[in-house]
């Protein structure tokens, strides 16, 4: 376990259990990117990681609305870069870019969040940047809960890589052994 895990333990974020995810499935891990974001500290020191990976790649770092708002700016404050957010279109699936964001050719893009899972609000950002003619350059994240699963494409970082497994309820090794479950 990488100190960060540690720490992330010590402070409520990871923890270890029998979990319902919001998929239905069940997993003995459960991240919980809120309790990762209340603390100025980890968070300000996982950005930094996120900066020193990509120093010099992009002039632009971007973030999905909820938890990518507070990745995006803190990632760029170590970067002395502007941060953008991606929030969801008003008219239908995907994310865009509102609030006089000014985003196109020649900005070179960092995207970054805090949990990946799937990398569904990851990719919506990456379109919603290339919609514009803006170039991706790199994806950082806090936690890669696939452990290198999942491929966007470009350069890809996480201050935490690891393999949560889950099962559906029927195959799940917890459930089988009466192990109390919590709904995440």
């Amino acid at each position: 376990m990488s100190n960060l895990e540690a720490v992330l333990q010590e402070r409520g974020a990871m923890l270890r259990g029998h979990f319902q995810f919001a998929s239905g499935r069940h997993g003995d891990t459960y991240i919980e990117k809120f309790r990762i974001l209340q603390w100025p500290d980890i968070t300000g020191q996982m950005c930094a990681l996120i900066a020193d990976h990509f120093r010099g790649v992009p002039n632009l770092v971007a973030g999905p609305t909820t938890g990518g708002i507070i990745l995006a700016y803190e990632t760029a404050r170590h970067l002395g870069l502007a941060s953008f957010i991606a929030e969801r279109r008003e008219d239908g699936p995907g994310r865009e870019f509102r609030r006089g964001f000014e985003i196109g050719p020649g900005h070179r893009v960092l995207i970054v969040d805090d949990v990946l899972t799937t990398g569904g609000s990851v990719r919506e950002v990456i379109d919603a940047v290339r919609a514009r003619g803006a170039e991706v350059v790199g994806v950082g994240m806090l936690v890669d809960r696939t452990g290198g699963k999942v491929d966007f494409g470009v350069p890809f970082f996480a201050c935490i890589p690891i393999d949560v497994v889950s099962w559906t309820p029927e195959e799940c090794p917890l459930c089988k052994k009466g192990v109390e479950l919590k709904v995440t």
